[in-house]
């Protein structure tokens, strides 16, 4: 029987770091739902898309040719075996990932692309409805949170390591107002699923993190009893 983990929870709050490596741990399949959008951002530029342009956009998401692999204990992203990893997340593709997500048929493709996927075994798929909208009867669900301010940290640490030219302020501002339109879209909006362990990374490390959601898979395996809804 195929096991199906569920990360869910703003940007910046650490997914995709834990999400990969705790799939390694597992020795299940990873997919990040967010480069799935970004990677429809992406080619929606480069083509000329306009982002209104709803019906291009959800036959690019229809197309996607994506690969998530393992480069030296890092994550790589290639979309038809072009690597797109640091294409896909300069602060402008990660708005127009955020509006394009909005666009419910461009939802819905990506959702059957990731159900697809999870058709073929145990998986670890982290996004912002993995839990509430594509896998729903997942067994085991995660809501990973922090404070803005954290993540914004977080993301201009990441950013600067690379070079870019960014502002702490403005990496804040704009993960607020991505906030915003994630939790307040029409489709699919951002929340924690009813029964999703909710973690707060503010204070924690990536590997506290991991443990603290290993225990959980550990007691729900086993049967064990739950003794807790929300980690701090």
């Amino acid at each position: 029987m195929r096991m199906i983990i569920t990360i869910d929870g703003p940007s910046g709050a650490g997914k995709s770091t834990v999400g990969f490596k705790l799939a390694r741990i597992l020795g299940y399949r990873y997919i990040d739902s967010g480069a799935l959008y970004r990677i429809v951002a992406l080619e929606a530029k480069k083509n000329g898309i306009n982002e209104k342009e709803e019906e291009q956009l959800a036959n690019l998401a229809k197309n996607l040719k994506v690969n998530f692999l393992n480069e030296n204990g890092k994550i790589k992203v290639f979309n038809y075996n072009q690597d797109v990893s640091e294409l896909i997340r300069s602060p402008e593709i990660s708005m127009l990932a955020s509006r394009i997500s909005a666009l419910k048929s461009v939802r819905e493709e990506i959702t059957a692309w990731q159900r697809r996927m999870g058709n073929n075994g145990d998986l670890v798929l982290e996004g912002r409805d993995a839990g509430t909208v594509v896998f729903p009867d997942a067994p085991i669900k995660f809501f990973l949170d922090a404070t803005s301010e954290v993540r914004g940290k977080r993301r201009f640490n990441e950013l600067k390591l690379k070079g870019l030219p960014v502002s702490l302020e403005q990496i804040t501002q704009e993960i607020k107002k991505r906030d915003h339109n994630d939790r307040t879209r029409c489709y699919a909006p951002l929340k924690p699923a009813p029964d999703a362990v909710i973690i707060d990374s503010s204070n924690l490390t990536v590997e506290e993190v991991i443990a603290r959601m290993m225990t959980f898979i550990h007691e729900k395996k086993l049967g064990g009893k739950i003794k807790w809804k929300k980690m701090k």
